[in-house]
């Protein structure tokens, strides 16, 4: 599953840009030739087995639902994914370095096999699952699942309807607490459509749009957990043991999130009242760093934060002004104001599916787009814009202007606006910031309600080659820019159908040249995965591709 962040570049820092921060002699930038070969691949959360936790104690930190509490809804966010997972199935993980694992207090068997040319797997469900509401957890909340988010009825706004819409039929095996799931050729990737599943009542159009709009359903749910307390006046959240449960059951009497910004969060960490704060830049993690009892947790991350440019927005519509655009962005410049004080680096990121810390991955930007301000201006001066007076260059007595919607009101994020309005300017074109309230991030997205914005994604699962058309088909609701062609959709899809991971990754790095030679995407960071934890917190920090199981999360004995 790839979730889309809920605070795009809701940052903490305090630091001044200049135009002089911006400019650099050369098309990558002045320290790309000091950055490692690839970003961080290590992990950091202190792994302990469950039989090494004590029983009792409670973990809190900053958190809240979100307005789309479904994970499979199209404007579910980060935020849906981590509430959902603490009182709805954790059926299948992943390692760190993206193996599969398959949790058998779901899934007490799982048999893959090819027959035919075609992919058949067989999920044998515990007998003793059951939803909280006392519904037996069977082969019908699999098909209901599938029939959710195989695209086949538009009227469910799914977040990704890849792998699903490969599955031919979903049946009874042997019985009802078995089901069989046959694909049209084969999908490596399955066991990423299957890591939670939908109670067969969630799974109605009207439910799956409407029902979990600020709401927690926990009669839907199942696992070592359930609904303590959900208050929609304060956003806290309180989750306690569930005493339906059949499996291992959680080591925590509670797990508590309070809905605070990154500032308040900081402070709260400061004063006790959180176990664990992200320390997400240099002034966070100086102020956390000194307290009593206290230990940073680093490691690679499997985020990316690029630059959506609108493809429908009248001035982005054309393909020359989005190119001159990108050409204007200097990403090592950004990344330096985000990595400031962190004694982090990176390579500049190449893909929007794979990170350079994984097999088969390939710099798919540097083969289409280098920073090239000159070439811009050349591309700006054909296309008919001519500078003005004041160096904004104009059209039919139109001014070069557009939009860059900025979330929030904290520093980091105001730098990196700045730093690009600074690198815009110089091309001729006038960035207006246009700020917004971080509860509007669904609706400007979906709304498509902005010309340019930062917003990031976290990779959920290793599959990264799987997500290729939600970033650039252009019949996707979560292809944000509008970009795309109805051919290229062709050739990204045709991608799926191969069966052989490591040529379906070659196939997609051709294919994604061929999708940000649309100029809409732009990856400029990823930036490292950093958390200040109260010492003796277990199974708590930057994991990668893993999420530990909710039992496992608790307090060394």
């Amino acid at each position: 599953m790839r979730a889309r962040l809920a605070l795009p570049v809701a940052l903490l820092a305090a630091i001044s840009v200049t135009a002089t921060a911006c400019r650099s002699s050369s098309g990558t930038g002045p320290d790309a030739k000091d950055a490692p070969a690839s970003a961080s691949g290590a992990a950091d959360y202190n792994p302990t087995p469950y039989d090494r936790i004590k029983d009792g104690g409670t973990y809190t930190t900053a958190g809240t639902f979100d307005d789309q509490g479904n994970p499979f809804n199209v404007n579910a966010t980060l935020t849906a994914s981590r509430v959902w997972s603490w009182y709805n199935a954790d059926a299948i993980t992943y390692s760190p370095t993206g193996d599969v694992q398959y949790n058998p207090d779901y899934f007490s068997a799982v048999k893959v096999a090819v027959e035919g040319g075609d992919q058949k797997v067989t999920l044998t469900i515990n007998p003793r699952a059951v939803f909280n509401d006392g519904t037996p957890i069977d082969w019908t909340a699999i098909r209901a699942t599938w029939q959710a988010n195989n695209g086949s009825d538009k009227a469910y706004a799914a977040n990704s309807t890849d792998g699903y819409d490969r599955i031919t039929s979903v049946e009874k095996g042997k019985d009802t607490k078995q089901a069989v799931l046959t694909f049209k050729g084969v999908y490596p990737a399955w066991s990423s459509l299957f890591t939670t599943f939908l109670h067969p009542k969630a799974a109605t159009v009207g439910n799956f749009d409407k029902a979990y709009v600020k709401k927690a359903h926990p009669e839907w749910g199942a696992g070592p957990y359930t609904v303590g307390s959900w208050d929609t006046h304060s956003g806290n959240i309180t989750f306690v043991r569930n005493p339906r449960w059949w499996g291992r059951k959680g080591k925590l009497d509670k797990r508590v999130y309070v809905n605070l910004e990154s500032t308040a969060a900081v402070n709260a960490f400061k004063n006790g009242q959180l176990d664990s704060v992200p320390a997400v830049d240099a002034e966070s993690l100086q102020q956390v760093k000194g307290v009593k009892g206290t230990e940073i947790r680093r490691g690679g991350s499997p985020f990316a934060y690029s630059l959506y440019l609108n493809a429908k927005s009248p001035v982005l519509a054309d393909e020359a002004v989005r190119k001159a655009v990108e050409e204007s962005v200097d990403r090592t410049q950004i990344a330096k104001i985000q990595f400031q004080g962190l004694d982090y680096r990176e390579p500049l990121p190449g893909s929007a599916v794979l990170y350079s810390f994984q097999k088969g991955y390939q710099d798919n930007v540097s083969a289409v787009l280098t920073y090239a301000p000159d070439e811009a201006r050349k591309e700006l001066d054909a296309a008919g814009w001519k500078p003005g007076s004041d160096g904004i260059r104009t059209r039919n007595g139109r001014k070069l202007e557009i939009g860059y919607t900025l979330l929030g009101d904290d520093p980091l994020g105001k730098a990196t606006a700045g730093a690009l309005a600074a690198m815009l300017k110089q091309t001729g074109i006038r960035l207006v910031i246009d700020k917004a309230d971080e509860a509007d991030f669904a609706d400007i997205l979906s709304g498509r309600k902005f010309d340019l914005f930062l917003s990031g994604n976290r990779s959920m699962d290793p599959f990264g080659a799987r997500y290729l058309c939600d970033f650039y088909c252009s019949d996707r609701d979560s292809n944000i820019t509008g970009a795309g062609t109805p051919a290229l959709d062709k050739e990204i899809r045709a991608t799926g159908r191969i069966a052989d991971r490591d040529r379906q990754i070659t196939a997609v790095d051709k294919v994604e040249r061929e999708a940000l030679r649309q100029y809409a995407f732009l990856p400029l960071y990823s930036g490292p995965s950093t958390y200040a934890v109260k010492k003796g917190l277990a199974n708590v920090g930057a994991t990668i591709f893993y999420n530990p199981l909710p039992e496992t999360v608790g307090w060394e004995q």
